[in-house]
């Protein structure tokens, strides 16, 4: 290739990059970059490290990935670059404000608003379109439905960085940025990869009421509430249930403490905003949602995914920690649930709020029909 096409191919790049900038910027996504699929070989050490000391806790999908979330190439052998995409959907205010009222269910952020796999893979489609157009090459699109480590190549594209807290830190977004990835054939002009801007700062770390990060960087999924909230399928282990609080779904304190985040009507995209509903929703309604007016409330949204009963059982864990004895007829009813979730929970908080005379009505009642061992233990510790 001599010099002259060497310039004229890198001008045409820098043309189709300006062009998908500002489709990427009229779908509603806030930042846009690009990174050579091999921009990150120090993947594989990391992920095999926190494989082998079991942080990814009972997601086994992160074992049975392994081999192929190593790299992108791993994925897809013909990958040739990756267009990393972020979307702001920073709230107005900081929630952390919202866990020192007991009353209420808090939700995390990001769950307060229609499910972002929904919202942003239509729009990821829309801009990979372009980009096959424009170079004729294959294209993958992937929103958190593939074995793709999105933080470090959003990094490797210029989007942010991965702070202590091992979120995606924006310099514009703060912690709170949704990712999407398309993969692709075409060799395109890469970004210039974001620095760590953490400095000395530890806020993230210190706030963490489990004590989840056994180092900077490093999250502990045995040890983190989002993890229980969201992903455990069972109970939530007795150690945790205090710390919970009144978070019903996910966890923000390292998220929200960090400083270089922002609250100021963040995004303008009604589809990324939080329905105030769920965002104010009060714990006695939330006890009070059968599974057909849970699966309402939260259409569109990723508590749906949880299920009426595990969110119960978040609920009732809540409850437990309100010390409101108004929630005691609401706990009594789900010591009858069909799910030994729900049960079991609602053992733990009667205990918590009702008085001796009251549990042991209760546990006298209970353990005479009680199937389930893990909820007669409940009444037995």
């Amino acid at each position: 290739m001599t010099r002259f096409e060497e310039k004229r191919k890198c001008a045409e790049g820098d043309t189709l990059v300006a062009e998908l900038r500002t489709r990427a910027k009229a779908l509603g996504f806030s930042s846009l970059g690009i990174a050579p699929a091999n921009a990150r070989p120090d993947l594989p050490e990391k992920l095999d490290l926190a494989l082998a000391s079991g942080w990814h806790a009972e997601m086994d999908w992160m074992e049975e990935t392994r081999g192929r979330r190593k790299s992108p190439q791993a994925l897809w052998s013909d990958v040739r670059s990756v267009v990393m995409v972020g979307a702001n959907y920073g709230p107005d205010g900081n929630p952390m404000y919202r866990l020192a009222d007991p009353a209420l269910a808090n939700v995390s952020v990001y769950a307060q608003m229609r499910d972002y796999h929904d919202v942003i893979k239509g729009r990821l489609k829309d801009l990979a379109g372009l980009l096959a157009r424009r170079t004729g090459a294959e294209v993958k699109v992937f929103v958190d439905t593939a074995p793709v480590m999105e933080k470090p190549l959003a990094q490797a594209a210029g989007l942010g960085w991965q702070g202590k807290h091992t979120v995606l830190l924006s310099r514009d977004a703060g912690s709170w940025l949704f990712l999407g990835a398309i993969f692709t054939s075409a060799d395109l002009p890469a970004s210039a990869p974001e620095s760590e801007k953490c400095g000395t700062c530890t806020k993230c770390l210190d706030i963490c009421p489990t004590n989840a990060f056994p180092a900077p960087f490093r999250l502990d999924a045995r040890k983190c509430l989002a993890y229980y909230s969201v992903e455990h399928k069972g109970q939530i282990p007795r150690e945790f249930r205090g710390p919970m609080g009144n978070r019903v779904f996910g966890c923000d304190d390292c998220l929200a403490v960090c400083p270089w985040n922002k609250f100021a009507s963040a995004t303008n995209d009604a589809k990324l905003a939080a329905r105030e509903k769920i965002r104010d929703a009060r714990l006695s309604d939330m006890l009070a949602l059968d599974d057909k007016r849970f699966r309402d409330f939260f259409a569109q949204t990723p508590v749906k995914r949880l299920g009426s009963a595990r969110f119960l059982r978040n609920c009732l864990v809540a409850a437990g920690n309100s010390g409101d004895r108004t929630h005691l007829p609401a706990i009594a009813h789900h010591l009858i649930h069909e799910s030994a979730l729900v049960r079991g929970m609602a053992v733990w908080a009667l205990r918590r709020l009702a008085d001796s005379g009251e549990a042991d009505a209760e546990r006298a009642k209970s353990l005479a029909t009680e199937p389930d061992p893990e909820v007669r233990a409940e009444w037995t510790r």
